[in-house]
């Protein structure tokens, strides 16, 4: 095999993996909405450490695979204070000096032979607009790609791998913003990622440069209280990129208290998922299973996401109507 197929070849597949998912791809981001918008971080009032395990295709040698780990707070210098109109009626008002939010997020995603390891550092405001939260949140990002050379094999065994024009690993710098509205019945979020369009420089100067596309992601929801304290919750996330490639995610979520849920999404891009989570004390525990609606699905057993949260801060530190996961 010619040197020049070797890096042709190895900058297809490279070209190929990350345009297909340029990003980490989630099925339970509705529980960590911060994974795709940078203004959720401290929103809540808590202070949440999330830790996410997907791996797709489950079956199928070096399919994706990505693991996550994210953390979000509320900075508060004081608690909630009290206002009382009258003998009966009182009214909780967020501190002034408790309207920031920071957040980090780490990952590693391995797509074939590229892997990916980005993180993100998260600044959020948020404001109140009477009993609706607005929050606008910027971050710096970065990511290191790197092609995963060891992983092929060639009939010519003296034959170089790589020439040396061709990088190894690349380190890319970038920044997400978001914008993201909280009602106790709804919310509503609007996020771009990979904000500079950055060039990958791949290859000899025979090969083209990679862009990353920008991304948005336009989601919402509405939660609707049953008897018996239970809550349904549809909700949808619209994703798409600067080539106009989208899909949109149509979820419901059946909730008991904060104890239980299961719930269910239909991906436009082929996929039906299953959800199903419980709550332990402080501790949530979920699990997602993707079906792909494609010849995919004979070689394979399917995705399998895992996501372990833990959240502190007791009941004075969050907002009352936002009692809920």
């Amino acid at each position: 095999m010619k040197k020049v197929h070797v890096v042709a070849i190895l900058f297809l597949l490279f070209t190929a993996g990350i345009k297909a998912q340029q990003l980490p791809l989630y099925s339970q981001y509705m529980f960590n909405k911060f994974l795709l918008n940078p203004a959720v971080a401290g929103s809540d009032g808590y202070t949440s450490l999330n830790l996410t395990a997907r791996e797709q295709w489950i079956g199928i040698d070096h399919s994706p695979r990505t693991h996550s780990l994210s953390y979000q707070t509320r900075i508060l210098k004081k608690s909630f204070i009290i206002k009382s109109t009258s003998v009966k009626k009182k009214i909780y008002k967020p501190s002034t000096e408790g309207r920031v939010g920071i957040g980090g997020y780490v990952f590693d995603d391995r797509n074939g032979l590229v892997s990916r390891t980005g993180f993100q550092f998260t600044y959020a405001y948020h404001i109140w607009l009477d009993e609706t939260q607005l929050s606008f949140g910027l971050a710096g990002t970065a990511f290191q790609f790197r092609i995963n050379d060891e992983k092929l094999t060639f009939f010519d065994q003296s034959e170089p791998l790589l020439s040396g024009d061709l990088r190894k690993t690349i380190f890319v710098p970038d920044a997400n913003f978001g914008v993201y509205l909280l009602n106790f019945r709804y919310y509503v979020g609007f996020s771009v990622a990979q904000l500079f369009q950055s060039y990958l420089k791949i290859g000899n100067a025979g090969l083209s440069d990679y862009r990353m596309l920008r991304h948005y992601y336009l989601s919402g929801g509405y939660t609707f209280p049953l008897q018996n304290d239970y809550y349904l919750e549809p909700s949808i996330l619209i994703k798409t990129t600067e080539e106009l490639l989208y899909q949109i995610d149509f979820n419901v979520k059946l909730q008991y208290k904060e104890d239980y849920w299961i719930g269910l999404s239909y991906r436009t891009a082929g996929a039906v998922v299953l959800l199903a989570g419980v709550r332990l004390d402080k501790f949530y525990f979920g699990y997602a299973f993707d079906y792909t609606l494609s010849s995919i699905m004979k070689h394979s057993l399917g995705s399998h996401e895992f996501m372990m949260a833990v959240k502190f801060g007791d009941s004075a530190r969050r907002y009352p109507w936002l009692d809920r996961y």
